[in-house]
């Protein structure tokens, strides 16, 4: 499983962030839980735990 970033705001030009891959359920869910009580609802930023094969964001493609 992976832990990504994603943008808050929901902004096409904003590429997803990749925070940690290779974390098991438990762990991944452990991490995902402390990054979330670091951030407050005005955050640009979110996180998400994705499956392994999650292709990411990328932002640059668009332009």
């Amino acid at each position: 499983m992976k832990i990504i970033g994603i943008d808050n705001l929901n902004r096409d030009t904003v590429s997803d962030i990749l925070i940690c891959e290779n974390i098991n359920k438990y762990y991944g869910e452990k991490l995902l839980k402390y990054l979330e009580s670091e951030c407050d609802k005005y955050s640009d930023c979110s996180y998400k735990l994705v499956e392994d094969g999650y292709n990411l964001y990328d932002a640059t493609i668009l332009y």
